[in-house]
């Protein structure tokens, strides 16, 4: 069992017979010899809490979080006023604070599916689909290795999580190696599921990139996002046994999901400079 840390000299002690605080969640103690600061530490073990689903609806106002986390009101204020400026909670006087909507985690630097991990988090995912045809596109073949003139398929998808948008997918693969897929009812299935099953296909590598975008007005509609709202744009391209198989670019609403990249001790090191060397010398 981890030992809560002993109180900074001069903090003021509870009166003996008095309970400190109640018991620590056992997710993250802050602590004060980190760089990070105590609110960016809370706000990080709220962030995860909250991907998990562990706020239903209600969410812990600042003295609870106070006694939860044994820090100040103001860090605690200070990590919630950065959830509510995200968009996760809401405050409302004499209401509490309640969560908008459970947020999403996606793991980086790995394939997943999107629609596992929706269900995953207790949602019920529907797509509704905008497009399903062969087209031709010049930008989209380019990508993907293929003639300029060559057919591809299509696929644009309204993602829901409960009847709540929260992705617009945009997909585009080879006809030639995905036209079986235009006879699919992709309401209640995924993308990868049915490319394995009616055309033997499997994405194995691929790589994904991240960035915020303000969507135009017909987006903002679909995704039910406010003016002047960021969401973030992923790009994809996945391949298969070295062939590119799908181009992705899609939208995703930023206070539903959220991002996490792990390593493990195998990888630290990997990226820095050795020792010595002039750049590690100048930092």
């Amino acid at each position: 069992m981890a030992c809560a840390p002993s109180p900074p000299r001069g903090a003021r002690q509870p009166p003996a017979g008095r309970p400190a605080g109640r018991p620590h969640t056992g997710r993250v103690i802050p602590d004060r010899n980190s760089p990070l600061p105590l609110w960016a530490q809370v706000l990080t073990d709220l962030r995860a809490r909250l991907a998990r689903g562990e706020f239903t609806g209600r969410f812990p106002g600042d003295e609870e979080l106070r006694e939860t986390y044994g820090v100040s009101r103001h860090t605690v204020r200070e990590a919630v006023r950065r959830l509510q400026a995200e968009g996760v909670i809401e405050r409302g006087r004499g209401r509490g604070t309640f969560v908008t909507g459970t947020v999403i985690e996606q793991p980086l630097g790995a394939l997943y599916s999107l629609f596992r991990s929706v269900e995953a988090h207790g949602f019920v995912q529907r797509s509704v689909v905008r497009y399903l045809e062969e087209r031709r596109d010049e930008e989209a073949a380019k990508v993907l290795g293929r003639p300029p003139d060559e057919p591809l398929v299509y696929l644009e998808r309204l993602r829901l999580a409960d009847d709540q948008p929260i992705v617009l997918d945009c997909s585009w693969l080879p006809a030639a190696l995905a036209r079986p897929l235009l006879g699919v009812d992709f309401t209640r299935t995924a993308l990868y599921h049915e490319l394995h099953a009616r055309c033997g296909l499997w994405p194995d590598a691929g790589w994904e990139r991240l960035r915020p975008e303000l969507p135009n007005a017909e987006q903002r509609e679909l995704l039910g996002l406010g003016a002047r709202t960021p969401a973030l744009a992923i790009e994809r391209l996945a391949s298969s046994h070295g062939t590119p198989v799908e181009w992705r670019h899609g939208l995703v609403r930023a206070d539903r999901f959220s991002y996490v990249a792990r390593w493990a001790a195998q990888d630290l090191g990997a990226g820095f400079e050795p020792a010595g060397s002039p750049r590690t010398r100048r930092a």
